[in-house]
């Protein structure tokens, strides 16, 4: 089966892909800008908290002190930031605020400009938005089969209007696909590399 990447990366999903015997193509539909360069002090925070691999890979790079606990969701952001303290079951906001001890105390959340503000709301967190997300317009790949890691991709794909199924890394990835029109044909059980790949393979 021939499979479009459609995020900002490739590695290490195409890889994994690969060894499976698909053919695989990457044409990204977002390109992450970072915002800014200043340095975020974490210092007198109780939680510090990511909700991805690309705000975690910013903080790393800005953070001054060292948080006193960090909350991310799914393994994959946790390994990027350098590890964390608490990785919730379900990997959404919704997940993270279920397992995070209450009272959370002082709460920073690190992420992407215009991210869902359920966690900023619900623990009434200090946001730093580290970079923006912007939506790509490019020639759609020949493809049997798209995988979607972000609702920004969703919404691109649902722009070109490429009819192809597709492959959704959450639910709120298959919500956005669904509202912009995509059809979706599986979504990953865990938000990560693996669940992307057991995803796939469940359609060969």
């Amino acid at each position: 089966m021939r499979i479009w990447l459609t995020g900002t990366r490739a590695e290490p999903l195409a890889g994994r892909l690969r060894e499976l015997g698909h053919d695989v193509v990457h044409v990204p539909l977002v390109l992450v800008e970072p915002i800014g360069d200043e340095p975020v002090d974490v210092e007198g925070y109780d939680w510090v908290v990511v909700t991805s691999v690309t705000g975690a890979r910013q903080l790393r790079g800005r953070m001054r002190g060292v948080p006193a606990r960090v909350a991310a969701i799914g393994t994959a952001t946790a390994e990027a930031l350098g590890g964390a303290d608490l990785v919730p079951r379900v990997s959404t906001q919704e997940g993270l605020l279920a397992e995070l001890p209450r009272p959370a105390g002082r709460v920073l959340f690190a992420g992407a400009e215009g991210a869902r503000r359920l966690l900023v709301d619900e623990l009434a967190a200090d946001f730093v938005p580290l970079y923006r997300t912007v939506e790509l317009r490019p020639e759609p790949p020949e493809a049997e089969l798209a995988v979607l890691t972000s609702a920004s991709a969703a919404r691109a794909l649902g722009v070109l209007g490429a009819p192809l199924p597709a492959v959704s890394i959450g639910p709120q990835t298959t919500s956005a696909a669904r509202a912009a029109g995509v059809r979706i044909v599986a979504e990953a059980t865990t938000h990560d590399v693996e669940g992307l790949v057991d995803a796939c393979s469940s359609l060969s």
